[in-house]
C-alpha cells in the first residue's frame, strides 16, 4: 500500500480566478475537503494542502499556488517531498475537449493543449500519471480560448458543472481507496 495518495487540483490562486472555468480542479479539491472535513491550511511545496484518511487509506489534497502554467513545479515538489510515486498521483483539471459537465478518467497521455498538464509532464519527465478531466466544452465561435477559460461560468452552465465537480470528487476518493480504472 502506498504511503498516501496525492490528489492535485489545478487552478490559479487568487480571488479573481476563484469562480473561473480554469479553476475546476480547485473546486473539486475544495469539495473533497468539505466532504471529509479536511482542513486546507498547510502551506508547503508551493501549494496549499491538507490530509486525511478514508477507510484506512491516507490522502493528501493539494492546490498548487504557482499559477496554472507552472503547476509542474508544485507537483514535482509534492511528490519528492512526500516520497510518493507516480502511481500515487491523481490530477484533476478542466478540459475544453470534453462536453460541459462530463468527467473522464485518463491514465496517461499528452497535454492536449492544457498548459497546467503540460507543465506537469515537463517537470516530471513523463506523462504516466492519472487524471480526472472535468469538461467545460469549447468556447463559443470567435471567443479566445484562454480568455474564455479565465471567465466565470454562466448560470445555465453551473447546472451542469456542479454535479460534475461532485462526480470528480467521488471518483477521486474511489482512486484513494484503490478502486482505480
Amino acid at each position: 500500500m502506498a504511503a498516501a495518495v496525492l490528489i492535485v487540483g489545478l487552478g490559479n490562486p487568487g480571488i479573481e480566478y476563484a469562480l473561473t472555468r480554469h479553476n475546476l480542479g480547485f473546486w473539486a479539491v475544495d469539495r473533497m475537503a468539505r466532504a471529509h472535513r479536511v482542513s486546507m491550511n498547510d502551506s508547503k511545496y508551493h501549494s496549499v494542502l491538507g490530509g486525511g484518511s478514508l477507510r484506512g487509506w491516507k490522502f493528501i489534497l493539494a492546490k498548487p499556488q504557482t499559477f496554472m502554467n507552472l503547476s509542474g513545479k508544485a507537483v514535482r515538489a509534492l511528490l519528492l517531498g512526500e516520497g510518493l510515486e507516480l502511481e500515487d498521483l491523481l490530477v484533476m483539471h478542466d478540459d475544453m475537449d470534453i462536453e460541459l459537465g462530463r468527467v473522464k478518467f485518463k491514465k496517461s497521455g499528452g497535454d492536449a493543449g492544457h498548459h497546467g498538464v503540460g507543465s506537469i509532464i515537463h517537470s516530471l519527465g513523463t506523462d504516466m500519471f492519472s487524471r480526472l478531466r472535468i469538461g467545460v466544452g469549447r468556447p463559443p465561435n470567435g471567443a479566445n480560448g484562454a480568455d474564455w477559460l479565465l471567465d466565470t461560468f454562466l448560470d445555465h452552465e453551473l447546472e451542469a458543472v456542479e454535479p460534475a465537480v461532485d462526480e470528480a470528487a467521488r471518483r477521486a476518493f474511489d482512486f484513494v481507496v484503490g478502486n482505480r480504472p
